[in-house]
């Protein structure tokens, strides 16, 4: 994965990154240090079992405590650390939280979108910010797969949270000059992701106990899932983009396989990759608020960053077996 980070353009430029603790900020904390960037981590909650910590690759950052609700603290570690090029993961990303607690969601999402943009509009030395939206920002889409011209339709907390944080974003571009653009991933999976509701964790998890799998829905929704690297690379090629290309801000794009696949179908290939297909899945269809198809277009990544997926469904969650095996592993040890 090295390989699609230009190391050139990275090594030694002050890069803040939010949301490392999460799935992909881990993994875009490990390609930025592996390319010689001096990354600044936004960290509210310390969480030790979270893989940017589990791994070491917070000590070999700089960890700012704070929260993205914070304007002033921004304010200060954008200007203090001289920060040029900004990635802005933070967000509370579970759909089934957002529905037991919109506020939160929409207070993390949406507001903290805004003070990280205002405080990048105060901030002359900032150069590229790549903002996460999300699939979900669409809704339900009349029409799939979903291109980047497709209105922002969220109807439920999740989903309204990235539709309203994607048009701010959109509108600090057009507004204020702010260099801003955003990804629309989607389904990210692999090392790293300890949210077992999640249905590959969730699935891997189960394989590894020798227990039957959980699908919350009727296992008949269609998403696509993109490996975590997959998705890390897609924001690094979108900041380089968008310091090549200034114009580029204001613009959206998806990353996404293009493999959709139903949960049904997605928990087969788990059991099958993990050598259990033995395994009856327990089906629950208990699954509220949710989307019942989502896919991408992601054909503007590849054409305008040069970005493409590079491991397929079945590599990737080869990869993530491993990872798991080795977490549960000491975990029971």
């Amino acid at each position: 994965m090295e390989g699609l980070v230009t190391r050139g353009f990275w090594a030694g430029r002050p890069v803040l990154l939010t949301g490392a603790t999460g799935l992909l900020g881990a993994s875009l904390l490990r390609l930025l240090l592996g390319a010689g960037a001096q990354v600044v981590c936004l960290v509210r909650d310390w969480v030790p079992g979270a893989e940017a910590a589990r791994s070491g690759l917070l000590e070999q950052a700089r960890a700012v405590r704070g929260d993205v609700l914070d304007q002033p603290l921004l304010e200060r570690v954008l200007g203090e650390h001289e920060i040029d090029t900004v990635i802005h993961l933070a967000a509370q990303t579970i759909v089934s939280i957002a529905n037991r607690n919109p506020v939160s969601t929409l207070e993390t999402n949406v507001r903290g979108t805004w003070c990280l943009l205002e405080a990048a509009r105060r901030s002359p030395r900032v150069r590229q910010i790549v903002a996460a939206s999300s699939d979900k920002a669409y809704g339900a889409a009349p029409r799939l797969p979903c291109s980047e011209g497709a209105p922002l339709d969220g109807r439920h907390p999740y989903d309204v949270s990235k539709s309203c944080a994607d048009l701010i974003a959109r509108m600090y571009a057009v507004t204020y000059g702010v260099p801003v653009c955003v990804t629309r991933c989607g389904n990210l999976y692999g090392p790293g992701d300890l949210n077992w509701d999640r249905i590959v964790p969730g699935t891997i998890r189960s394989v590894i106990r020798g227990e039957r799998p959980v699908i919350r829905s009727d296992g008949s929704f269609v998403r696509d899932y993109l490996y975590v690297d997959d998705g890390a690379a897609a924001y690094l090629a979108a900041a380089e983009a968008l310091a090549e290309r200034p114009a580029l801000a204001g613009e959206a794009f998806n990353v996404s396989d293009e493999a959709p696949i139903d949960v049904l179908g997605l928990v087969r290939r788990i059991l099958a990759v993990g050598g259990r297909p033995d395994l009856v899945p327990d089906v629950r269809d208990e699954a509220t608020h949710e989307i019942r198809e989502q896919y991408l277009d992601a054909g503007k990544a590849r054409r305008v960053l040069g970005w493409r997926p590079r491991f397929t469904l079945d590599e990737g969650l080869g990869l993530a077996f491993a990872w798991y095996r080795g977490l549960l592993g000491e975990a029971r040890g």
